[in-house]
């Protein structure tokens, strides 16, 4: 039967050349098995008592050097518990590795990243997760600029990195066309990178999270729509370009189904199907978040949907649609734009916005039945959207003064007795 193991701790001296004095040793034996070693501390021989091995006398620096010693002992018996309680191999090599710092795993900043994003492929949407490779790209380039460093360790990581990185995003000048970082995306990398620490919090690779004294203020934005005349200025407009009103047809299509970009790009015939008022409806899920989504097609989709059903393109994909990259399509969006004469900063996501505010709204349609076609999970973020329709406000304010103005004219006239 095994018995049960026991530490070992002694102290020994090492004399110098000069034999004056000598360097201290910590000496332990488990298991038969000595190792040693060095405390970076030295002693006159003269003051030192090899029997009990401690420093002799008792003046305060000997009182000094023996307490180092039992702290270094109190250290040394702490390790040798953990790894008991730890049911971990215990050898007098693993004590004096876990003494030094040796033994213990050093994760970097840009592991602990490289980690997140592995592990979420599958969980996290493809338009998600690479917001993440971003985010890290924004970190490898302030971590060069800061420290001329590509990784960091993740114990090197505090409050004062957070708000230097904060203050890395508001001043970086991109090389290229793409616009400086406003504040409510700079918010964005905080929150991913808040997110990533507390991953490697669970994993025990990190001991706080630098920003739990951090607060993430984003700044409300109203969502950018395209107006009634904007829409029609859009949808009267006819190029000779085959391009253009492919990206033309695909835009107005969204303005009348609120379907995001890779939702309306890979919408397949099968997700069409007669509703319950005998009318055809898109049943889809949304890419984005998972959430199924039921929308009864207007009479202009459903022309834009017949025009392309004999796409050569179309057919060959499955899809309702030819294939044309995000990026693309809101290249050419801004070609159109100019030549309808519209000055707003269009993108396709703005489709989404303007069936949400002048398609919708604006035309009585209840918030709740927008929010469920828009496929939101809360009706709180659909009420953003309601928010800017000004001009829905007017209407139904003119209605109220009519309603207002006619009771009053009643109550002008007197009261006929019976």
């Amino acid at each position: 039967m095994r018995t049960r193991l026991t530490l070992g701790i002694q102290f020994v001296m090492r004399i110098n050349r000069n034999k004056t004095d000598g360097l201290i040793y910590a000496r332990l034996t488990v298991e038969g098995n000595r190792i040693e070693i060095s405390l970076k501390k030295t002693i006159c021989t003269d003051n030192w008592n090899s029997a009990k091995g401690m420093a002799k006398g008792s003046s305060l620096e000997m009182k000094s050097f023996n307490n180092f010693l039992n702290q270094v002992r109190v250290r040394l018996t702490e390790i040798f518990h953990e790894l008991q309680i730890k049911n971990q191999e215990i050898t007098a090599e693993k004590i004096k590795s876990l003494f030094l710092g040796e033994d213990q795993e050093e994760h970097t900043l840009c592991e602990l990243i490289e980690y997140h994003n592995v592990s979420q492929h599958g969980i996290l949407k493809y338009g998600t997760l690479k917001n993440y490779y971003t985010t890290k790209r924004y970190i490898e380039k302030f971590l060069m600029s800061k420290f001329k460093t590509k990784d960091t360790k993740l114990s090197q990581l505090n409050y004062k990195f957070v708000i230097e990185f904060e203050y890395f995003l508001r001043h970086y000048k991109p090389l290229d066309h793409h616009q400086p970082i406003g504040n409510n995306g700079l918010m964005k990398h905080q929150q991913r990178l808040k997110k990533i620490l507390s991953l490697g919090i669970r994993m025990d690779w990190l001991k706080h999270n630098p920003y739990d004294l951090y607060e993430l203020k984003f700044k409300k934005s109203e969502r950018g729509f395209l107006d009634a005349q904007e829409l029609a200025a859009i949808e009267n407009k006819n190029f000779k370009i085959e391009r253009l009103q492919l990206i033309k047809d695909l835009f107005v299509f969204s303005c009348y189904t609120g379907l995001a970009y890779i939702d309306a790009i890979n919408l397949k015939k099968s997700e069409l199907a007669l509703g319950v008022d005998g009318q055809l409806w898109i049943y889809t899920t949304r890419e984005k978040t998972d959430v199924q989504v039921k929308v009864p097609l207007l009479p202009i989709a459903y022309e834009i949907i017949e025009k392309y059903k004999t796409n050569p393109r179309s057919i060959n994909r499955g899809c309702i649609f030819p294939l044309i990259s995000n990026q693309k399509l809101n290249s050419y969006l801004k070609e159109i734009a100019d030549l309808c004469g519209i000055t707003k900063n269009i993108s396709f996501h703005l489709a989404r916005h303007t069936f949400a505010t002048t398609v919708t709204l604006t035309n009585g349609v209840p918030i709740e039945t927008v929010s469920s076609m828009l496929g939101h999970k809360s009706i709180t973020t659909t009420q953003i959207y309601a928010k800017v329709v000004e001009q829905k406000v007017s209407q139904d304010m003119a209605v109220l003064r009519n309603k207002l103005s006619g009771f009053a004219t009643k109550m002008e006239k007197p009261l006929l007795m019976s």
